[in-house]
């Protein structure tokens, strides 16, 4: 099976839940035996020649963009259409609604399958000006008329859909997962230069944009008595410069919060595990993966009551305070800082129900089984010159078996 994957950055994963999703899924689809040709983004592979290389089997093809905020995203998607149209692919796969309005180009210029995952609402999150969420709410019906399958991420994906648009029969539940994260420091090295304590901080995880709501966190945390606490906040900007500075003034140049920009690896790994809380305060997720990572490693977790984190987190798995109510998440922080026994036990909980629901192995399996249903079945051997010959199951049926 020949598979053109369209919307997610490229490859490898640096920051943002689409990439991890792909780098998990399509390296497993390759080790099964199948060609994956993703393409990618030059504003995030850094070379703004057309070329491509291999991440783990998956051809990665660098298109040149706009270096944009949001064009980048749309130009690669326009030619990474255009380009998946001119070869033989079985599935074209494209991931969130944005690249997903060209979808129309494949399905009338091609033979594949079309493929879109909602990772969420995108035209939602308060980063992109009128036009720009007009286009992704164009994507969005776009996915809806021109895909033969739309995956979501979460059953408040699969409600949206079905309520706006009385989609159903195309739609397939197909969650993500958390990655595994890498091996770290069991001396703690690094986050004790950032000046952090084993147990004794609360991380956040993610992009720093308004969505997110990390400048409600730093307000909460800020009014709380809280010693010998620190708040860390892990992510970088994704075209909100503006807004990250918001945050850092907002913080006052407090000791006891600490940015640490983007981390991978080893040292990511480190601050998640040492953290004695997560939070996410989100307005706006689709089915969040740094929630599941910590959730998979033990972390107790505070967060927006949204409808996918009530999925996550609810049935004493974590705590949940209304959507941008400051108050009430300084209410679950001081609380939480001072059960930290109860706490434990929810995060028991909810590791479990991860490691019980969320698996990426059969997340691949699933991809692949909607692929195989799409596409048409192999044609039959011809058994009418010399059935005897041709069919194993005859051969079998006329073999001798001894005593």
């Amino acid at each position: 099976m020949k598979i053109a994957v369209i919307g997610a950055k490229g490859l490898p994963a640096k920051q943002g839940g689409i990439e991890h999703h792909c780098q998990e899924i399509y390296p497993r689809l390759v080790a099964k035996g199948h060609s994956v040709d993703l393409f990618a983004r030059s504003s995030y592979t850094g070379d703004i020649s057309l070329h491509h290389y291999q991440v783990e089997g998956v051809r990665v093809v660098s298109l040149p963009c706009l270096n944009l905020k949001g064009m980048d995203a749309l130009l690669t998607a326009a030619l990474g259409a255009i380009a998946s149209s001119g070869t033989c692919y079985d599935i074209i796969h494209f991931h969130a609604v944005g690249p997903a309005l060209f979808t129309w180009l494949p399905k009338i210029a091609s033979t594949a399958k079309i493929v879109v995952t909602c990772h969420g609402l995108d035209w939602q999150r308060s980063k992109w000006s009128k036009a720009s969420s007009y286009l992704l709410r164009l994507g969005e019906r776009a996915a809806v008329r021109f895909a033969d399958r739309i995956i979501v991420v979460s059953e408040e994906l699969r409600s949206y859909f079905k309520q706006t648009y009385g989609e159903e029969e195309a739609l397939y539940y197909i969650p993500n997962a958390p990655s595994k994260l890498s091996e770290s420091d069991p001396n703690f090295a690094y986050g004790s230069s950032l000046g952090l304590t084993q147990g004794r901080y609360i991380v956040f995880l993610g992009r720093l944009v308004p969505e997110k709501c990390p400048d409600l966190l730093i307000k909460a945390f800020k009014s709380i008595q809280a010693q010998g606490w620190k708040l860390a906040l892990v992510g970088g900007s994704s075209d909100t410069p503006e807004f990250t500075t918001q945050l850092r003034n907002l913080a006052e140049n407090s000791p006891d919060i600490i940015f640490t920009n983007e981390l991978q690896g080893a040292r990511l790994a480190e601050i998640i595990r040492g953290a004695g809380l997560f939070v996410l305060p989100s307005e706006i997720e689709g089915l969040p993966l740094a929630m599941l990572e910590a959730m998979q490693e033990g972390i107790p977790v505070v967060a927006s009551n949204l409808p996918v984190h009530q999925q996550l987190v609810g049935h004493n798995r974590g705590m949940l305070f209304p959507v941008g109510d400051v108050d009430s998440c300084k209410q679950r922080l001081d609380w939480g800082i001072h059960h930290l026994q109860e706490l434990a036990e929810m995060a028991q909980n909810a590791q479990k129900h991860i490691k019980d629901n969320y698996n990426w192995d059969k997340i691949t399996n699933d991809m692949l089984g909607l692929y195989t249903e799409l596409l048409p079945a192999p044609p039959l051997p011809d058994l009418q010159d010399n059935p005897t010959q041709n069919s194993p199951l005859i051969g079998i049926a006329n073999t001798k078996v001894s005593s």
